[in-house]
């Protein structure tokens, strides 16, 4: 693998991506609708939310995609943020994301027809997201559209797994939507701790490199970080503790500085 400092941005496949989108709303709006009214008071699991404030940031992180393709294009040669820099620019504005959940909730009206209404308008969206060179006035700089279209995945996916876990269901991924998940959280993670002296597998989706030390240039690696694709995002998001992982064997960690407590969460 490259050195962290020219380590290369990871391409997404429009068409598959575009895809993946659609599935992954498609199985989220599914679970939505097999909610029972008195499961919407319920807790979600996330600090101050419940389930029907949970569904209303999901309908939230559908719709976003729609008003910043109808906004106008950040002049060119601004400032881009890349997949890795928006796992960094999350946390930050979690003040200005809960007051617009809450909005959203208060406008929202009935759950379903609200999700419902929020995946039937992606349909339409296609031609303009994926057009080559299209830039969103993302608010936390210029993006370009395929890159926030990646990051809708990525919403999806933790949100579906959030929502079974309040609702005591089994969550259901779209495999593209799950792997660029795991590949997005992977990067940020390599790009929070660059280095090459740990290398974190998460098969079959990603295998980075981080963390400052030795670099590791042939056979097995000293230190490596092992987990599945769903523990890894969990970790990734702090839905789950390093040592609460370690300790289920959820994740297998060898060598001495493969312990990634000091870099985990990537995003929240």
């Amino acid at each position: 693998m490259a050195n962290a400092g020219r380590r290369r941005a990871r391409a997404y496949d429009p068409e598959r991506t575009w895809g993946a989108l659609l599935a992954q709303a498609g199985l989220v709006r599914d679970a939505v609708r097999g909610l029972r009214a008195e499961q919407y008071a319920g807790a979600s699991g996330l600090p101050g939310w419940d389930v029907r404030l949970l569904v209303a940031h999901i309908v939230r992180q559908i719709d976003v995609l729609g008003e910043l393709l109808g906004a106008a294009e950040p002049p060119p040669g601004g400032r881009l943020i890349g997949l890795d820099g928006w796992t960094q620019a999350t946390e930050p504005v979690a003040a200005q994301l809960d007051a617009g959940t809450k909005e959203t909730a208060a406008a929202m009206g009935e759950p379903v027809a609200a999700i419902e209404a929020a995946v039937e308008g992606l349909a339409s969206l296609r031609e303009e997201a994926l057009r080559p060179g299209r830039l969103l006035p993302e608010p936390f700089g210029g993006m370009r559209a395929l890159d926030f279209t990646v990051t809708r995945l990525v919403e999806l996916v933790v949100h579906t797994d959030d929502l079974a876990r309040a609702t005591g269901a089994e969550p259901v991924f779209d495999r593209q939507a799950l792997a660029a998940t795991v590949r997005v959280l992977a990067d940020g993670l390599a790009a929070k701790a660059p280095g090459n002296a740990v290398e974190v597998r998460v098969p079959p989706y990603a295998a980075v490199q981080c963390v400052e030390g030795p670099r590791h240039t042939r056979g097995t690696p000293p230190n490596v970080v092992e987990t599945d694709p769903l523990t890894w995002v969990r970790l990734a998001t702090g839905r789950t503790e390093w040592a609460a992982a370690v300790e289920d064997a959820a994740v297998a960690a060898s060598g001495e500085r493969a312990d990634l407590a000091a870099y985990l969460p990537v995003m929240r």
